[in-house]
């Protein structure tokens, strides 16, 4: 049996009860944070000790990998990579933008490849609400949804080409929500026309990719009590509906204060709202046991978008010239790639 969530550890490597936990409740999915790095041999052998506890070779081992303000891999092992703000202003035309987008991809693809790790918590389609935006900022692509599309895309598919499935983020957006969802509830305010015609834009050009992850936003013009990821009415309307997503919907982190409640309430309230996995980050032991409990088994219609997800990593990936690459980006982000 698996659960339908996504655990954490706390450290570098697994302490002897969070082998047995994870033997025991066989959770979908790992997440590492910077917590859990020190360098490529470790990540390695940690990646390899979490699929062994569940015996799955091949199972999901997510990080959040933008570039910018949010890359768990940096200097000295690895290279540091611009934000995604960065490709908007980079190049001469489109196409550029779009080459370099999807080169920071599939580099990115190929660091995580070489340590075992097969999702990257990214792009974030979240359109920025201008400068003074603190929250997404250029963590996101751009003011322009259209532009959150075109080079969203193309990093995605940089991953997906070098044996990596993308997580897009954070929907329905959360662009406009300007308060921290890691301290409190951000509130957005606007109709669900405002939010087709720009928030919706980038998710809904991108609800073809294999999984998405939520925003802990309240959107008052569809539910005034429940935040996203707990609201059914969210889910339903503007997940699935306006924007058309129908692959794995994963909860962003359910330890984020953004979120009332217990966390076996928080558990319950995103699966019963139509979320098919719970996210749960910080590696805290007695955590992942409630969250385990809380989540239950992955079944049905959940269980059938899980596995089709998976089956999106190619099987062979794409032939790549790392130098040539490298050489490329290196030049088009000079200032920005430095340790």
């Amino acid at each position: 049996m698996t659960t339908a969530c996504i655990l954490g550890c706390a450290g570098a490597a697994l302490l002897p009860e969070e082998r047995a936990l994870f033997r025991d409740v066989r959770p979908w999915g790992f997440i590492l944070f910077r917590r859990n790095i020190t360098d490529a041999d470790q990540v390695r052998r940690l990646a390899s000790s979490m699929r062994e506890a569940i015996d799955d070779e091949n199972a999901p081992i997510l990080l959040d990998q933008e570039g910018g303000r949010v890359q768990r891999f940096a200097p000295p092992h690895w290279r540091r990579y611009p934000p995604a703000g960065a490709y908007g202003a980079a190049g001469t035309s489109d196409l550029d933008r779009r080459g370099l987008a999807w080169l920071g991809g599939r580099l990115i693809a190929h660091d995580m490849s070489l340590l075992g790790l097969n999702v990257n918590c990214a792009p974030v389609l979240d359109v920025s609400a201008g400068p003074d935006d603190g929250i997404v900022g250029d963590r996101g692509f751009g003011a322009s949804p259209h532009e959150a599309a075109m080079l969203g895309r193309a990093f995605a598919e940089g991953l997906i080409g070098g044996g990596v499935l993308p997580v897009i983020k954070h929907v329905p957006g959360h662009g406009r929500g300007l308060a921290d969802s890691h301290h409190e509830l951000p509130i957005v305010d606007c109709s669900v026309a405002e939010l087709e015609s720009r928030d919706l834009l980038p998710f809904r050009a991108l609800s073809d990719m294999p999984m998405a992850m939520t925003a802990h936003v309240l959107f008052t013009a569809v539910d005034r009590q429940r935040p996203a990821t707990t609201s059914r009415r969210v889910v339903k309307r503007l997940i699935r509906g306006a924007a058309g997503f129908s692959g794995l919907l994963l909860t962003d982190d359910l330890s984020m204060n953004a979120l009332a409640g217990s966390l076996s309430e928080r558990v319950g309230g995103a699966l019963s709202a139509g979320c098919d996995i719970a996210l749960h980050c910080n590696g805290v032991f007695d955590e992942m046991v409630a969250v385990a409990a809380a989540a239950g088994a992955l079944v049905g219609e959940s269980k059938r978008r899980a596995v089709a997800a998976r089956r999106r990593v190619p099987k062979q990936s794409e032939p790549f010239d790392v130098a040539a690459a490298l050489h490329t980006f290196d030049a088009a982000f000079p200032r920005r790639l430095a340790a």
